[in-house]
C-alpha cells in the first residue's frame, strides 16, 4: 500500500512542480510535515546530496526520498512517478508546439508561473533555514541559545563570498559540505562503528 501512496504523492509533485528541480521543495516539505516519511533535516541533507550528484535535482531528491521511505522499490516508485507527468506533458506539447508556439495565452501563462515558482522556492528556503539553523517552533520562542552558531557563521561566510566572487554554485555547495564536515567532525567519528 505504501508504494501506491508513494506513486500518487510523487506523481502529484511531478504534475504541479513548475520551474525545475527546486520547485519540488514545497511539495517535499509538505510531504515531510504531513506524512513524516523523512524529517526536515533529512530533507535538507537529501537536497544537498541531490545538488552535487549528476542528474536533475528534483529527480534525485525523489529517488532519495523514496529510498528513505520504502527502500529500493520506494525509490523506483518515486522516481518513475515524478517523471511520468513530465514525460506525458512533453509528448503532448511536442505534438502541439508548432500550433501554439506564438500563442500570447501560453506566453502569459509561462510569464506568471515563473514568479510563482520563485516565491514557493523562497518560502521553503526560509523555512529550511529557520528549521536547520535557528531551532524554534514559533517566533515567540526565539532565543539566541537556539541558534546553531557554527551553521549560521558558515552560512554567512558562504553568502558573502558567493556575492563577492561569482562562481558556479556547485563550488559553494562543495565548500559548504567540506566545511560542515570539518566543523562537525566529532559527530562523524562517533557514527563510525570501529572508531
Amino acid at each position: 500500500m505504501i508504494f501506491l501512496f508513494l506513486c500518487f504523492e510523487f506523481a502529484k509533485i511531478g504534475l504541479f512542480s513548475f520551474g525545475g528541480g527546486y520547485a519540488t521543495l514545497p511539495f517535499l516539505y509538505h510531504m515531510s510535515e504531513v506524512h513524516g516519511w523523512f524529517s526536515l533535516n533529512e530533507l535538507s541533507q537529501m537536497l544537498a546530496i541531490s545538488s552535487i550528484t549528476p542528474g536533475p535535482v528534483g529527480l534525485n531528491v525523489a529517488t532519495f526520498a523514496g529510498f528513505k521511505t520504502a527502500g529500493i522499490l520506494g525509490s523506483i516508485c518515486a522516481t518513475m512517478s515524478i517523471m511520468l507527468p513530465s514525460f506525458v506533458f512533453v509528448v503532448i506539447v511536442s505534438k502541439m508546439l508548432k500550433k501554439f508556439k506564438d500563442s500570447p495565452t501560453l506566453f502569459s501563462l509561462m510569464y506568471v508561473l515563473r514568479p510563482v515558482a520563485a516565491a514557493l522556492l523562497a518560502a521553503v528556503s526560509f523555512r529550511l533555514f529557520f528549521d536547520s539553523i535557528i531551532k524554534f517552533d514559533t517566533f515567540s520562542n526565539f532565543a539566541l541559545k537556539n541558534i546553531d552558531t557554527k551553521a549560521f557563521l558558515l552560512f554567512i561566510v558562504l553568502l558573502i563570498v558567493s556575492l563577492k566572487v561569482k562562481k558556479d554554485p556547485l563550488i559553494y555547495l562543495a565548500l559548504g559540505a567540506i566545511a560542515g564536515l570539518l566543523l562537525h567532525f566529532n559527530h562523524i567519528i562517533k557514527l563510525i562503528p570501529f572508531a
